[in-house]
């Protein structure tokens, strides 16, 4: 699997999405979120190996159809990223599996902030399964293609042939893993910011203030609601991440409890004037009841997201 352009894939189409949100057509948000997320089990669960060649942005939906496969490559040029915090959503596509089974906290840090990993600081985290030279992207296909096994150690040693060296530079925020843990194990939003100013005003590190302004930046909602759902995917399997999500993104895009996600694109994508003006505008506005909402079905009639998890199971 590789992407058709400059980049692997930069997730869903928003826009459709935001479109779909404004005209009050949730039957067809359903549609793309159930086709979307029994693709997704489909590649977490094939029995093929399967091979994504992460060459470029790799983002949302985009980490949603590589991250459960077989082997990820990442190469010199791969920007990966879940920035939905920051147009009024929540890391979906199975993102709560996958963040929360990052080294230590380094999860919820993705998920609130939306930063960017590179391809050696997700071979670093686990992300990846293999780095090589975008340059040798050519190599490594042809080698795929003469392939006349699908066994997976064959597929491995095949990649491996094309595979180089690289490690975070000093800046990474894979060396502040410390520093992430001891902020972002807090539980809860308030208390992560808390632990981050406290820091900022303790020393001249420059991170902790870049890191407070992306918080500032998202929707406060999402950030409670994102980091409730990192910490319960933990503790479920990836089937049950995708219908806990798939309920939470019929809540997100349907507008009924906030028009985050109607305002987070149109500030960011559509418009882009970058000044959203989120409801409730304040973490201290948005309350208990809010999130508990976010989590539920749509109304009580509402069916869960059906997957063929009789004929392919889930892995924890």
């Amino acid at each position: 699997m590789k992407g058709n352009g400059r980049g692997f894939c930069a997730g869903g189409d928003i826009v459709a999405l935001h479109d779909m949100s404004k005209r009050g057509s949730i039957e067809e948000c359903k549609e793309f979120f159930w086709t979307a997320y029994n693709f997704m089990y489909l590649v977490g669960t094939y029995l093929k190996p399967h091979v994504a060649i992460l060459d470029g942005i790799t983002m949302g939906g985009g980490a949603g159809v590589s991250i459960p496969g077989t082997f990820r490559v990442a190469t010199d040029k791969t920007a990966f990223a879940t920035p939905e915090t920051l147009i009024g959503f929540h890391p979906d596509a199975g993102a709560s599996f996958h963040l929360s089974h990052l080294p230590g906290h380094l999860g919820e840090y993705l998920g609130l902030t939306g930063d960017r990993l590179n391809g050696a600081e997700m071979i670093a985290c686990g992300l990846a399964t293999h780095y090589s030279l975008s340059a040798k992207l050519p190599q490594v296909e042809e080698c795929l293609k003469g392939l006349i096994t699908d066994d997976p150690s064959v597929i491995e040693s095949s990649l491996q042939k094309y595979s180089d060296l690289d490690y975070p530079d000093n800046s990474s925020v894979i060396r502040r893993i410390e520093m992430i843990d001891k902020c972002f194990s807090h539980d809860n939003v308030e208390e992560i910011i808390e632990a981050l100013e406290s820091e900022a005003s303790r020393s001249d590190d420059g991170w902790c203030e870049s890191t407070l302004k992306k918080l500032r930046c998202a929707s406060p909602l999402s950030l409670k609601v994102s980091l409730r759902s990192i910490r319960e995917g933990r503790f479920q399997t990836f089937d049950q991440c995708l219908i806990r999500e798939y309920r939470m993104s019929l809540q997100g895009t349907s507008g009924k409890i906030s028009g985050d996600f109607s305002e987070g694109v149109r500030a960011r994508v559509v418009d882009k004037d970058f000044a959203p003006k989120w409801d409730p505008p304040s973490l201290d506005h948005v309350s208990k009841d809010m999130v508990d909402q976010y989590f539920a079905p749509l109304n009580a009639l509402e069916p869960e997201l059906d997957l063929p998890t009789k004929q392919r199971e889930a892995f924890m």
